[in-house]
């Protein structure tokens, strides 16, 4: 890739829409310590690794939680660092309880039911896509008690 190409390239990066809780399911949401901003849990991609990868690793980096990785909600883009960030979500149910320490860029987790989670995300295009993919996200599992997750 030329330098060029390498400038105007698109920021890549993957997340999730992590709940836990069966009867009364709850969205996690991060603090970002810099920022001081609440937001969905994702990250960018390393080179060659795969989106879902990618988003079950900074699942884990930023909420502490392993998960099971569903379907795939959707992707979202807007302008970050000057150039365009493209982040594709999946949904993903966290598992037992936290299995590592928050990154040191994440300052907190709340696990909220999806308008206070909504509400509370600081980013409006964030609060846009959490409100569209939310309630298929909240009814997946209603659908499939006993929901696999994707292998890879």
């Amino acid at each position: 890739m030329t330098d060029s190409a390498k400038r105007h390239a698109p920021i890549l990066a993957a997340g999730g829409i992590v709940l836990r809780g069966k009867t009364r399911p709850r969205i996690a949401i991060v603090r970002l310590r810099r920022e001081k901003a609440w937001v969905l849990p994702k990250g960018k991609l390393m080179p060659r690794e795969h989106p879902r990868d990618a988003a079950k690793r900074e699942v884990l980096e930023e909420t502490g939680y392993r998960v099971s990785v569903h379907e795939f909600l959707g992707s979202m883009s807007y302008a970050a660092e000057g150039k365009i960030k493209i982040v594709q979500f999946w949904l993903m149910r966290a598992t037992g309880s936290p299995a590592r320490e928050l990154m040191d860029d994440v300052k907190a987790v709340k696990w909220l039911p999806l308008r206070q989670a909504i509400a509370t995300l600081s980013r409006p295009h964030e609060k846009v896509f959490l409100t569209h993919a939310g309630p298929s996200a909240l009814d997946y599992f209603k659908k499939r008690p006993k929901s696999r997750s994707m292998s890879r």
